[in-house]
Formats: structure tokens, C-alpha cells, sequence
């Protein structure tokens, strides 16, 4: 089954290609030619995810998912939510969300945290969302050397590993994105 999978982010696309089987053909947006850049401007991750499936099936009419993740920090009311990849500025610096974040923590002593990433496909014109979430906590300081974004400071329930220590495949097995592809793939077969 071939999916056009909304996305320009390398890392997020090669997730979701260890993560789903390989009889789903993931088409990335450059492999389809796509290089327009969908803007966000949705106010919750449910209408984010669906303005970039809605885009490609619009313009492709090709079966299509897209997905939006927030980092959910309970001591920040919920912040970055969904402005999570430009929390420090337009410029999506992952260092430096990293470092607004370590900074708005210290000193407290509630960590806990969130991720959810919520998934919409559009498989004929029908129009599904599921999600997935991980609990977790905000370390002191970041770890380890894998992952991307906010992975160096965020450990996820039942470890003490953050997700830039765990090996790939634990990671993938046990993140917000498995989880969400987990119900994709569900809904899929």
C-alpha cells in the first residue's frame, strides 16, 4: 500500500519507515515532488495534522497521513503543546528549545511531562485522527547522543535513559510516534 506520509522532516520520515511494516511504501513530500511548505496554523496538534494530510489529498488525491507532535510540560501549563519545533523562534533550533526548556525548569521540582503526536489520514476522501502518547519526565540536563528535538532531555516512563540514550529500537518501540503508528497501522489493516 503506497502513503504519501506529509512530512519534510528526515527524521520523523526514517521513524516511520522502522516503525510500520514494510508492505506500506512511505512516499516522503520531496519523493513526491512536493517542495511547498505547508504552514501550521492550526491552534491544537488535531487541526495542524490535518491541514497538511488535507493539503496533499487536495492536491495529489493520493492516499496521505500527516502527523504533528507536541512536548506537553505540566509545570508550563501544557507549553510548547503545539509550537513545540519553533518554541525558541521561527528558525526550529532544536538546541534552543532544548535550553528554553531546561531553563524554565530550574529550579522545579515538578518534571513531569508528555509527548502526544496525533495522526490523520486520508484514505479515499475519509478522513480518520488517532494518537499516541508517552509519559515521561524533563531531565536536568540533556543525554545522550541519538534522536532529535527535545529526545536529550526527556526520559520516558519506566526508564532512566532519556530517548537520545536508548537505542534506536527501544525508542521506537515505546515513543509517542510507535505508539500513534501502532493505531495507524490498526486502522490500516
Amino acid at each position: 500500500m503506497k502513503l504519501v506520509f506529509a512530512t519534510n522532516n528526515s527524521h520523523k520520515l526514517e521513524e516511520v519507515r522502522k516503525i510500520l511494516p514494510s508492505t506500506f511504501q512511505i512516499i516522503s513530500l520531496a519523493e513526491l515532488g512536493c517542495v511547498e511548505d505547508i504552514a501550521e496554523t492550526g491552534e491544537t496538534l488535531e487541526a495542524n495534522s490535518l491541514i497538511k494530510a488535507q493539503y496533499i489529498w487536495d492536491k495529489y488525491q493520493m492516499d496521505c497521513f500527516a502527523d504533528d507532535t507536541g512536548l506537553e510540560i505540566e509545570a508550563l501549563n501544557g507549553q510548547p503543546g503545539v509550537y513545540t519545533a519553533r518554541w525558541a523562534g521561527e528558525a526550529h533550533n532544536d538546541a534552543a528549545n532544548r535550553l528554553k526548556a531546561l531553563t524554565l525548569l530550574q529550579g522545579c521540582s515538578n518534571r513531569q511531562a508528555r509527548f502526544r503526536t496525533v495522526v490523520t489520514l486520508i484514505r479515499g476522501g475519509q478522513i480518520e485522527q488517532v494518537e499516541g502518547v508517552v509519559q515521561g519526565t524533563i531531565a536536568s540536563e540533556e543525554r545522550g547522543d541519538g534522536g532529535f528535538g527535545y529526545d536529550p532531555i526527556f526520559i520516558p516512563e519506566g526508564h532512566t535513559e532519556t530517548f537520545a540514550e536508548l537505542p534506536a529500537s527501544v525508542k521506537n518501540s515505546i515513543s509517542h510516534r510507535a505508539r500513534a503508528m501502532e493505531q495507524l497501522k490498526n486502522v490500516l489493516i
